[in-house]
């Protein structure tokens, strides 16, 4: 059986830890799955799930008939799915050790300030820089709780793909900074045109 962690052994960290996270009774034997890698594992999941919500919603904006970027509405929808395909990645994963999720009801994200292609990617590098940051603590929580196999595991599937995500968001602004992009206003001529010519909108994840 998994023993529990001495409390004073556990480390300090920023990861958005599941709070509530309680062992399921009945539950399959855990493969030496640390407690703290367990909660935090769950925060994460929630995380993720809230950040495709994010998406979701950034990709609604640009489906109005006042703003109409319809390939910018799509990056957005195909990182929303991403992101809830990153969930369901740590979900599998939670299972496969033995733990549980904890559902939450997810709140309605706030996008209101957001009026065009150049707010929306600063959010969006913001928001991916933080999940990064989150990855990295993760993957050195394991290696702290002596559990390898998260590591491993969280920088294969989760934070590689990450930091190519964060690359091409970051090349998306720079290329709407040269088209006099800016992140006053409505919508500008250069969002336009990133909208038809630019080839990253359709593969997101290069």
């Amino acid at each position: 059986m998994q023993m529990a962690e001495p409390k004073g052994k556990r480390q300090k960290t920023c990861l958005p830890i599941c709070s509530f996270h309680q062992p399921v009774n009945g539950s399959q034997v855990k493969q030496n799955y640390p407690p703290s890698v367990e909660e935090a594992v769950c925060g994460l999941i929630t995380l993720f799930y809230e950040v495709s919500y994010r998406f979701q919603a950034l990709a609604e904006i640009f489906e109005q008939d006042d703003v109409a970027l319809p390939r910018v509405s799509g990056y957005f929808r195909k990182v929303a799915e991403e992101e809830e395909k990153n969930a369901e990645i740590l979900l599998d994963y939670q299972k496969e050790r033995g733990g549980h999720y904890c559902a939450k009801d997810i709140k309605k994200p706030r996008t209101e300030s957001v009026r065009n292609f150049r707010q929306a990617l600063e959010l969006t590098l913001s928001q991916w820089k933080t999940v990064a940051t989150f990855l990295e603590e993760l993957c050195a929580l394991g290696k702290s709780c002596t559990d390898p196999h998260t590591t491993s595991f969280t920088r294969k599937r989760l934070l590689v793909p990450k930091m190519q995500q964060i690359k091409v968001a970051g090349d998306l602004i720079s290329n709407a900074n040269r088209l006099g992009c800016t992140d006053e206003g409505q919508v500008s001529f250069g969002e336009y045109l990133i909208d038809r010519l630019q080839e990253e909108l359709e593969r997101p994840f290069a």
